[in-house]
């Protein structure tokens, strides 16, 4: 009777680990289907990048807003992925600034060649990278670096504060800091 019973206890137990691991199963598939977009073009050179954006910014008198992160980061790509669904904010960044995704990849494993790029885009935007990643550097038309900021400020939860997000791209569009009215 004890087999039987040691038995019957076996299966029911194997059948709630099976019935968990495909719900675990089921559980991942669903959140790699809702896997948020890559933004940071990891084949371009980020120098080259910020010196375009830069000219374009100064023809259209804006200023450069560089996301300074890359496609390993979650933060980096739920950041764009947020803005790009609040049509306020948005706004804002398409009326004052050249908004760009720079790549910066910290990992040894790259050649040679990106080593330097990433080395060489920490100098030129002031080692934005002690503060976290996404970073965001703004930068005027005229290529000076003006202001950074650390994105942990602008978080809530697991996403980001739209009143704070919000206030921080008008503090720093060019009509606020030159003043004009």
């Amino acid at each position: 009777m004890l087999n039987f019973v040691t038995r019957n206890h076996f299966r029911a137990n194997m059948k709630r680990i099976i019935l968990a691991l495909c719900a675990a199963v089921l559980a991942l598939t669903a959140q790699a289907q809702t896997a948020l977009k890559k933004v940071y073009n990891e084949g371009i050179n980020p120098l080259e990048q910020i010196d375009q954006a830069i000219g374009k910014a100064k023809a259209e008198g804006k200023f450069v807003v560089c996301q300074v992160g890359g496609n390993w980061c979650p933060w980096c790509l739920r950041f764009a992925d947020f803005i790009s669904k609040d049509t306020t904010i948005s706004k804002v960044i398409d009326e004052n600034f050249e908004y760009i995704h720079v790549n910066y990849n910290p990992r040894k494993s790259e050649s040679e060649e990106k080593q330097l790029q990433a080395k060489a885009l920490m100098e030129r935007l002031n080692n934005c990278g002690r503060f976290g990643f996404p970073v965001f550097v703004i930068i005027d038309n005229e290529g000076k670096l003006i202001h950074i900021q650390d994105s942990s400020f602008l978080e809530e939860g697991q996403s980001y504060n739209p009143e704070k997000v919000l206030r921080f791209f008008k503090n720093w569009t060019p009509e606020s800091v030159k003043g004009k009215k």
